[in-house]
């Protein structure tokens, strides 16, 4: 089979791979579509993502959905021919997190396309891989694999709106307007925010969160008094979820939300120490809240897509084949051209 293989920063290639079999446990999937993320392009780019450097050859590639092809004897639950989203994560089920039902912060937690261990845990940018029957979640046929391999970025935001508590009827702000940025847009959507706004620098990304659910956006770069507008007065919105990963972005949410409101951060920031005013989190005794990864919101995600609850299509840019990653992985980098650029078999 062949793989999409990076090596270290600008060096992603095309190569072939042994063909994997499925345990006993086990199920093998031909690969149909996936997603390529910023983590995926922090590994292209710099040869690591955070803190996780790639040491060896690294198959790229966690959002991912395709055909079952072989399953293994003690498979019970599916079958060969049938659609299925793929869950990246393949907790231990031993650790004090995974039996007190945080998964989610699994310390042996295995993720599909991860450097995070050594050695590291292969990702699904290849043409068959190996999953455990747990990870897979059948989709309908009217769904197509593009959309399903969004289901991982959606759970991630299901799971930051679950951080966020009840958002129904509020005012939210969302900070940033990646694919995670306009996904929080349509997970605060469907949990009943009452008024979206959405903040970018770009207004090619802040025109697809309006499609995707954003009652208002503001181009902090061109109209930065927009903002300034809701920071007054002790701040306008109930929640504020900040999902670029930018330091002003996050002043800009603490001043933004209002005394007693909440704020999640599901951005991922630069590594060393950012400058972020804890002061006025006290003062304005915000809930300041992290958001990581996800648990039972992966179900919820395929759910969602499967019926139609939540719709990506306006986040979904051009589709590559292998062949051509370099080229999938370049647009992929540029914001103003492109959202969500998927790998296709």
């Amino acid at each position: 089979m062949i793989a999409c293989v990076i090596h270290g920063a600008k060096d992603l290639r095309v190569e072939k791979r042994p063909d994997p079999r499925p345990g006993e446990n086990e199920v093998l999937v031909r690969f149909g579509a996936g997603g390529v993320c910023g983590s995926d392009l922090h590994y292209y780019h710099d040869g690591s993502a955070g803190d996780f450097v790639v040491r060896e050859p690294l198959t790229l590639g966690h959002e991912a959905a395709g055909e079952i092809v072989e399953v293994g004897r003690k498979v019970t639950k599916l079958h060969v021919g049938q659609r299925v989203a793929v869950n990246p994560t393949r907790p231990c089920f031993r650790c004090d997190y995974c039996l007190s039902g945080k998964s989610h912060l699994c310390v042996n937690v295995l993720f599909y396309g991860s450097a995070g261990r050594f050695p590291h845990v292969q990702g699904a940018f290849s043409e068959l891989f190996i999953a455990v029957e747990q990870q897979c979640f059948p989709i309908p046929d009217a769904l197509s694999y593009r959309a399903a391999a969004c289901a991982e970025p959606l759970a991630v935001t299901l799971h930051t709106i679950t951080r966020a508590g009840d958002v129904l009827g509020r005012r939210v702000l969302v900070t940033g307007c990646g694919p995670i940025g306009v996904l929080v847009v349509a997970a605060a959507r469907l949990a009943g925010a009452g008024e979206i706004v959405v903040t970018d620098v770009f207004d090619e990304p802040l025109e697809i969160a309006k499609r995707m659910g954003a009652t208002h956006v503001v181009n902090v770069a061109s109209t930065p008094s927009e903002m300034e507008a809701f920071t007054k007065n002790g701040g306008w919105f109930d929640t504020a979820i900040e999902a670029s990963g930018n330091v002003r972005a996050v002043g800009n949410c603490i001043e933004a939300t209002k005394r007693g409101g909440r704020m999640v951060q599901v951005g991922y920031l630069l590594p060393g120490n950012p400058s972020i005013t804890v002061n006025r989190i006290i003062t304005k005794e915000i809930d300041f809240a992290g958001s990581f990864r996800f648990r039972e919101e992966f179900g919820w995600a395929v759910e969602a897509l499967s019926r139609g609850k939540i719709d990506v299509e306006p986040m979904l840019s051009e589709a590559f084949e292998f062949s051509d990653v370099v080229m999938a992985f370049e647009l992929a980098s540029n914001r103003q051209k492109a959202m969500k650029v998927s790998l296709v078999a």
